[in-house]
């Protein structure tokens, strides 16, 4: 049988680079986005296309209700989770120096970025764990992805920073909870990546990586990241709990 992924936020940009590599790797796919399935058609046919069975599970993870209709969605599809993959998020609406960004910058982040992400994660842990209990050769693992803004501060967005911070806590909480039911739980820590997130600055990237931002001279892709979840999902990395994964071209390397 086919294990199944939950990719939040797989519809486009780095989720999307993460689910095609899934799907590559054999995976049966349940896609989270905010758009209505119409509107992600093209994306679902090219997972299908890669030999996937693919449900689409459109809703918002900051609403309770939301996170619980997909999940039963995906219990009613497919019987089963193997794999669930952290991914959506939101930026702030406006940039805002933290000296002045507001409280509803703030909220909308952070409930999408990291409450969201954490009760979701907590209901997932509780199914995978009724899982294991009914079947011992079960086999499941929790990947967060959170970014280099996680211990990288950036002023003019720092409720993204705060949130990111926020689930890097969370996959240490939730890999000390689990272990002892063998679910391996990973953070996967992206740095700058070519996304409609950061073509707004677009510009400013592409100087700072002439400059020697990074070790490695270019943008992160998606499927840089798709790459190393795949790995992970696959169970490459068994006795690896808890650890974070960097994808970022050297960025926060320590140079002189």
């Amino acid at each position: 049988m086919k294990k199944t992924a939950f990719v939040t936020g797989g519809s486009r940009g780095i989720g999307l680079g993460i689910a095609e590599h899934l799907a590559k790797k054999g995976f049966d796919l349940a896609i989270n986005g905010m758009r209505d399935e119409a509107s992600v058609k093209e994306a679902l046919t090219h997972l299908r296309s890669l030999g996937a069975e693919v449900i689409y599970c459109q809703g918002d993870i900051a609403s309770a209700e939301a996170r619980k209709a997909m999940l039963e969605k995906i219990k009613s599809h497919f019987g089963r989770l193997n794999v669930l993959v952290n991914n959506a998020g939101v930026a702030p609406k406006v940039r805002a120096d933290i000296l002045e960004a507001t409280e509803e910058s703030f909220d909308y982040v952070v409930n999408t970025n990291l409450k969201g992400t954490y009760f979701l994660t907590q209901a997932t842990a509780n199914w995978m764990i009724q899982q294991k209990a009914e079947k011992a050769d079960f086999e499941g693992c929790i990947i967060t992805i959170s970014s280099i803004s996680a211990t990288v501060a950036s002023v003019n967005r720092g409720e993204y920073c705060v949130a990111k911070a926020g689930l890097s806590m969370t996959t240490q909480l939730f890999a000390a909870r689990l272990g002892e039911y063998g679910i391996p739980v990973y953070e996967v820590r992206p740095g700058v990546i070519k996304t409609d997130m950061t073509a707004g600055v677009t510009d400013k990237y592409d100087k700072l990586i002439a400059d020697g931002l990074t070790v490695q001279p270019r943008w992160g892709f998606p499927d840089d990241i798709g790459k190393a979840v795949a790995a992970i999902a696959e169970g490459a990395f068994p006795y690896s709990t808890g650890q974070v994964f960097m994808v970022d071209g050297g960025l926060t390397l320590a140079r002189l």
